[in-house]
């Protein structure tokens, strides 16, 4: 049996971890969970950081389990927020749920016996729990003194905290010891942030049962200058394909600075600890070849969207930021050329707006309705500092009339600046 404790701490995910807890793994198959509240239809990479404490929690011989916060979820974690959540209403609380639970299952293996991974929702116990009862049996236990001590509680002091999301700690508290009680779960993890949440429940098994239960938490990752991480250009990197394509998700990989690859391989890849250093020296001598980011892109986007997946990403990355000339991307039938730019913006102006564009500046700014700049001042600007790119031309003229030839007789493709793609459809 695999020593979880060390190969977390090897890929600096380990925060805090109470004492004993390695003695427990070290025993036998142990049992761990991390519950994830339903706040949007996806988790996104921020959760993947925690999930993936459950997939290690697995590999290392124990048995996982997600917990989807179909209870939670009603009421909002106070823990790292300055103000109130925004309540859901209940059906789409429901949907999220949902959606959540079939992700979670992509993740783990339910097919290893007694180590088999569950997926189990907290709404199936507190669904029946009377109000009364809930304050008898579980709000009795902890002192309202021993909650205000909290980071959760004590950062929101100033600026206020309901009861509600004083509360939400309680639940917390009860989901553990429900699956201490019902799954011989001894262990929670979570984020950093969650310390304060699971040694409260860790209290709540000790004063209900004279029970001993563990905690681990690994650190919030955040960017290199100490912001959050997980969020792009365009918000929350999902790991719904709906929400965040698989183009726009291998990029975001593919992107990260190399300050951070090492981390990032390190927290959200399964490559072994040789395969890791092996690039991290590789990215030492040649960072410019972005040996680490490569490896990193590749490794999550094809556990979290599938090979095929990853191999569109890669070839429209190649499209897009390579040499490959414009014949090469209108050879491609329609279909496949739109798989390529899934993720790239696609902006539709009809056939007569387009005829009657007068130069390329007002193309793209008034006649695709401010969407690619926001005038034909800054139009005129990018194209003089050499920004703009139209099917892989540079435009050096702003005031030159739009006589370009159509991709698959329909499409643009217009580049504004190193990065940013537009696709332009004349219907």
């Amino acid at each position: 049996m695999a020593n979880l404790i060390e190969e977390l701490r090897w890929r600096n995910m380990l925060h805090t971890v109470t004492p004993e807890t390695e003695n427990y793994l070290n025993k036998g198959m142990g049992t761990g969970y991390i519950g994830f509240d339903p706040t949007a239809a996806s988790l996104h990479i921020g959760n993947l950081a925690t999930l993936m404490m459950l997939v290690h929690l697995q590999r290392a011989g124990h048995k996982p389990i997600a917990l989807a916060g179909g209870a939670t979820g009603m009421v909002g974690d106070p823990s790292g927020k300055s103000e109130e959540r925004k309540f859901l209403d209940e059906e789409v609380l429901r949907h999220n749920q949902t959606c959540i639970s079939e992700q979670l299952k992509q993740f783990l293996d339910f097919s290893k016996g007694a180590a088999s991974a569950e997926v189990v929702n907290n709404y199936d116990w507190f669904k029946d729990f009377g109000f009364l009862d809930f304050l008898r049996q579980v709000g009795k236990h902890l002192t309202v003194n021993y909650m205000m001590a909290k980071d959760s509680v004590q950062n929101r002091l100033e600026s206020g905290i309901s009861y509600t999301e004083f509360t939400y700690q309680l639940l917390q508290s009860y989901d553990f010891y429900y699956l201490y009680k019902h799954k011989n779960c001894r262990l929670q993890m979570g984020g950093s942030d969650q310390w304060g949440n699971i040694t409260s429940g860790i209290e709540l098994i000790r004063r209900k049962e004279s029970g001993e239960a563990y905690a681990i938490t690994c650190p919030l990752i955040t960017k290199s200058d100490g912001t959050k991480f997980g969020k792009s250009e365009q918000g929350n990197v999902w790991l719904d394909p709906k929400m965040t394509s698989p183009y726009q998700f291998y990029q975001f990989w593919l992107k990260v600075k190399d300050s951070e690859a090492p981390q990032l391989t390190r927290v959200f890849t399964l490559l072994e600890q040789a395969r890791i250093q092996e690039l991290e020296e590789e990215h030492l001598k040649a960072p410019h070849l972005l040996v680490l980011q490569k490896a990193l892109a590749e490794d999550v986007t094809v556990r979290i969207h599938g090979r095929a997946a990853y191999e569109t990403a890669v070839k429209a990355s190649e499209i897009l930021f390579g040499k490959s000339a414009i014949e090469e991307i209108n050879d491609l039938p329609e279909s496949v050329m739109l798989s390529v730019f899934e993720g790239v913006p696609q902006i539709s102006i009809s056939r007569s707006a387009y005829e009657q564009t007068t130069d390329v500046q007002d193309l793209i700014s008034n006649a695709t309705e401010l969407k690619i700049c926001s005038s034909k001042g800054e139009a005129r600007k990018l194209i003089q500092n050499g920004g703009v790119r139209i099917n892989k031309e540079k435009i050096t003229d702003h005031a030159a009339a739009p006589k370009f030839t159509l991709l698959q007789g329909k499409y643009l493709l217009v580049q504004k600046g190193k990065t940013s793609y537009f696709l332009v459809k004349v219907v």
